[in-house]
């Protein structure tokens, strides 16, 4: 039996990338385990997959921030979390909750980063005329969408991308990524 390392996603929408995560996580070589999401939206829609796989599911509100976290390292030291995966979790993390987790927290963010950083993303790039949009996983640091990158992939803008085109095919493009950069962090 491979040794699965206990994994937390956070999120805050539609769970897109949860779901690839959780599919790929029930992969015998693959090397972690989704043992719980938390997330700071009573209404996403990513909630129904935790459901739907039997992972236990956490809603904390982000309003107040030292609360959100102090009550998520609570529940992620009960179950013995020892990485997290940020999947379009819409919250920044503080540098302390950051250092009970160096190095162990993911984030995947739809630019090519470094460049457009934060939010608008895709209408930032459509603006710009860029080539090319893609997305990039990295790790969670001090810094907003500044942590080492881990793997990222790129995709031609067409000339008539609109920001929801760009967006569903960068999403397409996220649900492959995430997997592969989290196997390539435990090789």
């Amino acid at each position: 039996m491979v040794k699965k390392i206990n994994t937390c996603v956070f999120i805050s929408g539609s769970g897109s990338n949860l779901l690839s995560i959780i599919k790929s996580s029930r992969e015998y070589n693959f090397p972690i385990k989704v043992k719980l999401v938390i997330s700071n939206n009573k209404k996403a829609n990513g909630m129904k997959y935790a459901k739907k796989y039997n992972i236990p599911c956490k809603y904390y509100s982000s309003l107040n921030k030292t609360l959100f976290e102090k009550k998520c390292l609570t529940e992620l030291r009960k179950r013995k979390i020892k990485f997290l995966c940020l999947a379009g979790f819409m919250k920044i993390l503080s540098n302390s909750f950051i250092s009970n987790f160096r190095h162990s927290i993911l984030n995947i963010h739809p630019s090519l980063l470094p460049k457009y950083k934060g939010l608008n993303t895709h209408k930032r790039i459509l603006k710009n005329k860029d080539i090319y949009a893609g997305c990039t996983v990295h790790y969670v640091n001090r810094k907003l969408d500044s942590g080492k990158i881990i793997s990222n992939k790129k995709i031609f803008i067409k000339k008539k991308e609109t920001e929801k085109s760009l967006k569903r095919k960068v999403l397409l493009l996220e649900h492959k990524l995430y997997p592969q950069a989290i196997r390539q962090v435990f090789k």
